[in-house]
């Protein structure tokens, strides 16, 4: 059971790196263009698009990543502790 924890948790981990490098292209023009930005944003956009909705700017910064991951994070750390319990 440990093993299967520790994949889920690798898992997350790499979806929040994956999310981490779609923010950083947004400050490269023409970033998402390329063949790698189009598979960043295949893997991030069906998990992004639902949040966006909410309109999540201030201060002329779009916080849907952030709170992307708090919550990736947030969820995943309750899943994987309750699978814990059960092992």
């Amino acid at each position: 059971m440990v093993w299967i924890v520790n994949i889920l948790y690798n898992l997350v981990r790499l979806y929040s790196f994956i999310l981490v490098v779609y923010a950083l292209l947004s400050w490269f023009p023409g970033a998402y263009q390329t063949s790698f930005g189009q598979l960043i944003l295949r893997i991030v956009e069906p998990v992004l698009k639902p949040f966006q909705r909410f309109n999540l700017q201030f201060a002329g910064i779009d916080w849907t990543v952030l709170v992307v991951i708090f919550l990736l994070n947030f969820v995943s750390g309750i899943i994987l502790n309750a699978l814990l319990l059960l092992a």
